[in-house]
């Protein structure tokens, strides 16, 4: 499956809990944006930036041998339906009903949000790719019979 990367078993076990651990981080800030009072357009942003690092996290923790890209096109993909789904209205009525509902399905569509969730998915992704790529670099200089000297 091209999705997938090389990760070994133990490299897949530690990023799924590196990403629950970082998905609790991001729901705490998120609720502490979305608690701020005075809306505005910058605690938005934050909020939407948050929001797809979280769905990037939730990709992540479950499917964690894709690769960084996949798992961000996933991640920009469902924040984008997330957001088209606005345009129904369901989601409005559904956080009117019961309020944390509009914490996952957000309530009116701005096309800004859709910039914003390919921008941080892009942005997350990159983030792991160099993460992945610093600790591949660290676990090969550990092992190489030049490091035991």
């Amino acid at each position: 499956m091209a999705a997938r990367s090389a990760l070994t078993r133990r490299a897949a076990t530690r990023r799924r809990v590196v990403a629950v651990l970082g998905a609790c981080v991001i729901v705490v800030a998120g609720l502490v944006v979305h608690g701020l009072p005075g809306a505005s357009a910058l605690s938005d942003i934050a909020g939407d930036a948050l929001y797809t690092a979280l769905v990037y996290l939730g990709v992540v923790a479950v499917w964690p041998r894709w690769s960084p890209a996949v798992a961000g096109a996933v991640a920009a993909g469902w924040c984008v339906a997330v957001e088209l789904f606005q345009l129904t209205g369901l989601p409005a009525r559904w956080g009117a009903a019961w309020s944390p509902a509009a914490l996952v399905f957000g309530s009116a569509f701005d096309a800004r949000d859709l910039v914003v969730y390919v921008a941080t998915a892009a942005l997350v992704a990159g983030a792991d790719a160099a993460g992945a790529s610093v600790a591949s670099a660290l676990t090969r200089r550990r092992r190489s019979p030049a490091a035991r000297r």
